[in-house]
């Protein structure tokens, strides 16, 4: 199921012209990244304080559709997507009045804290992956039918 997080648009995150500034919109993404790891069930404190493993943004990219002002109630839409053994992608879907505002994605790619080399995702991660999906529900529904039958 496709993960959406509410959020407004505060006058900080404006600039002079008053308009999101481009960097924060990205900053609003790792805010819903971070909603969505606590929702399924993964311990915040625990995942950036005191991690084995890291997952560094190697890659971002913002396409701005319209401009967001001040007060406007954003609703970020995250799909995530498994693109290797030790790589996943969000793209990211900003909306204000179900019109899309920009559209947005970041790489992160998985390491190992101490040593800084890339290694498999660990099992909670490909959970999160898995359980965000687009298709996640009707995937869940197609396993309970089949367990009736």
């Amino acid at each position: 199921m496709i993960f959406t997080y509410q959020r407004t648009v505060r006058f900080a995150d404006t600039d002079a012209a008053g308009v999101v500034y481009f960097a924060n919109i990205l900053s609003m993404c790792h805010e819903a990244y971070e909603e969505s790891l606590g929702h399924s069930g993964i311990n915040i404190q625990n995942f950036f304080t005191h991690p084995f493993v890291a997952f560094p943004i190697v890659h971002t990219n913002v396409d701005f559709l319209r401009p967001m002002y001040c007060g406007d109630k954003l609703m970020i839409s995250l799909i995530p997507q498994k693109i290797g053994m030790n790589k996943f992608e969000i793209s990211y879907e900003i909306t204000v009045n179900d019109v899309i505002v920009a559209k947005a994605i970041t790489r992160h790619v998985c390491i190992d804290v101490n040593s800084r080399n890339k290694q498999e995702l660990p099992d909670e991660m490909i959970s999160w992956l898995e359980a965000n999906r687009p298709d996640a529900e009707s995937a869940e529904r197609r396993r309970s039918r089949e367990e009736i039958i």
